[in-house]
């Protein structure tokens, strides 16, 4: 197996990343189940404040990679996510997320053991001291990612519900579509700004060890037909599909279970 084929079945998932990709086997990887009785109130998170501003028009496309939908946000100056754990400022470079093939699980990160329907990852990398993403991912403090829980309910989410109009667009592996109708990142994060944050990894290969994790505390509403259109999404490519009418097997349960915290030490930026 080439480290090409990586994924999420028992061939070539998880289990088997650190056999292809040495990092995976570290001992700072994510995701984490988040003990809420662990964490440790850090009153300096609240004396600086998070401050995030992005520009709408910087997502310009979005691409089913294979491993589920992403959103790249390169088209445009004016994204910037700073404060709390941060010492830099980093730059929105995409989002994506992860699912379950139910509601009952599908996030990366848990919370006292429970997952969540869903798991949305905004990647930012620091452009005080790195001058592209590629070269950032090589340093501990090279990425930020705020992390998002999508919890199953009756409401659909009016800022997702732009990405759901567009899956049809990308049902098979490596199809594009453009974004016209302008999706702003700051819509998808959830009102309530307390959080938990650790130093962690990727949680896809290669697993770079140099992500400061940011996981809201409180998830965002999503409905069932939002997941389901995410779950209609397939791995294969429109050229492999053409001896199978359903597309191949459907793009579920693209999340990578929990690793140890280890001796790493998990902050809570509380109510303010």
């Amino acid at each position: 197996m080439s480290t090409a084929d990586w994924g999420y079945e028992e061939s070539n998932g998880p289990s088997v990343w650190p056999q292809l990709f040495p990092q995976a086997a570290g001992s700072l990887q994510s995701p984490v189940n988040i003990e809420t009785s662990k964490s440790t109130n850090d009153m300096t998170l609240k004396c600086q404040p998070l401050y995030w501003n992005y520009c709408p028009e910087m997502c310009t496309k979005i691409i089913n990679t294979g491993y589920g939908w992403k959103v790249d946000a390169t088209g445009g100056e004016g994204s910037e996510l700073s404060g709390g754990p941060l010492g830099h400022k980093y730059k929105l470079e995409q989002f994506h997320c992860h699912w379950g093939c139910t509601s009952s699980k599908g996030s990366e990160h848990t919370v006292d053991g429970i997952p969540y329907a869903g798991e949305l990852h905004l990647v930012h990398w620091n452009c005080d001291k790195y001058n592209s993403f590629s070269e950032a991912i090589a340093h501990p403090d090279g990425l930020a990612v705020l992390g998002v829980f999508l919890q199953a309910g009756i409401k659909s989410h009016d800022e997702l519900e732009k990405i759901v109009s567009l899956i049809p667009q990308v049902a098979l592996r490596n199809q594009v579509a453009e974004i016209t109708n302008s999706i702003n990142p700051k819509n998808l994060l959830p009102e309530d700004e307390t959080y938990w944050t650790y130093h962690g990894s990727l949680t896809t290969p290669p697993c770079s060890e140099c992500v400061t994790w940011i996981m809201f505390k409180n998830p965002i509403e999503v409905s069932e037909r939002q997941l389901d259109a995410f779950r209609s999404m397939r791995m294969k490519t429109p050229e492999e599909c053409c001896s199978d009418p359903h597309g191949g097997p459907q793009l579920v349960n693209n999340y990578r279970p929990p690793l140890p915290l280890g001796s790493r030490v998990l902050r809570e930026c509380g109510a303010m």
